[in-house]
């Protein structure tokens, strides 16, 4: 069915976070259009990396294990545009699937959940830290080098239930994802994005479509938001030079400052010991050039051997 039909169809993984980003979408579009609530069909779509629990996404095929089934959907015709978390992207799209454009981003900054300590710092000599991102471990572990790491998976409410069961000490979550489900009270602290940068594309939702369908990109277009288009512009543009993936712990982020676009990333070995880190600053329709600049930039400083694949 194409969005002239009378129903457009909007792809999603399933889980509660995933199905509060399609129901912000849907309910954009309905405002941007004047749409009826059915004009906007929610269609979920199991991925590969929902069904992998038991092990790191590095161990399995990295990023794309989220997206894979949505990209098979679209191609199909199956339905007609997919609603990502930005920061499960891979840097480099398949053929025929195009990000068009992204939401307004909510707050980036990460958050600690524990019920041992209100900060990292305070943690219990040799605390258990719950996760399955490298950047979120190499960043405590550049803290507190005596934590020990464990894989925590899941959906949020699981992590967030697993730690306050006390099967791990604690976690870093994103705020923006307990945001969207109404969970925030259930952080301990948030935490300083100078300290903990996060990771590319946190916050941000990614509208996926095939490449060339006009009339979903004249659909969609009236909720993106340009600002974050030019952030997620210059943050992949940086992750993409480094070849980023779910084996090397990179954070990157940019924000407007005085109509400027700020953008800061770094490069941690996997025990936090080493970090190597880069700003740049540009105009905004600079935005993937500034991304290029500062990963080539940081690609010149960092040891080959961390920057695994």
């Amino acid at each position: 069915m194409t969005a002239s039909a009378k129903s457009v169809k909007l792809g999603t993984r399933g889980s509660p976070l995933a199905l509060a980003q399609a129901h912000e979408t849907r309910a954009l579009l309905i405002k941007a259009h004047g749409l009826a609530e059915s004009g906007v069909e929610i269609i979920i779509i199991k991925t590969t990396g929902d069904m992998i629990r038991d092990r790191p996404l590095s161990e399995s095929g990295g990023k794309g294990l989220f997206t894979k089934e949505l990209d098979t959907a679209l191609l199909a015709g199956e339905i007609d545009f997919a609603v990502h978390s930005a920061k499960d992207m891979p840097t480099l799209m398949p053929d025929g699937i195009e990000i068009l454009g992204y939401l307004p981003r909510e707050d980036v900054r990460d958050v600690l959940i524990s019920a041992k300590a209100t900060s990292i710092q305070g943690l219990p000599q040799g605390a258990s830290f719950g996760s399955a991102s490298l950047r979120r471990q190499a960043q405590a572990l550049r803290l507190r080098p005596d934590l020990k790491p464990a894989l925590l998976r899941g959906n949020v409410e699981t992590r967030l239930n697993k730690v306050e069961g006390g099967e791990c000490d604690c976690t870093l979550l994103a705020l923006a994802g307990l945001k969207r489900l109404g969970l925030e009270h259930r952080a301990t602290t948030i935490l300083d994005i100078a300290e903990f940068l996060p990771a590319v594309g946190q916050g941000a939702i990614a509208l996926t479509a095939r490449s060339g369908d006009a009339e979903v990109s004249a659909l969609l277009g009236p909720i993106f938001d340009s600002d974050t288009g030019h952030a997620l512009a210059a943050e992949r543009a940086f992750l993409r030079v480094l070849d980023g993936s779910c084996r090397t712990p990179i954070a990157g982020h940019a924000r407007f400052h005085h109509g400027r676009l700020q953008f800061r990333g770094e490069i941690f070995s996997k025990d936090g010991s080493q970090v190597f880190d880069v700003s740049f600053i540009g105009k905004p329709e600079d935005a993937a050039r500034l991304g290029e600049d500062a990963g080539k930039e940081l690609l010149g400083r960092t040891p080959e051997e961390l920057l695994a694949h």
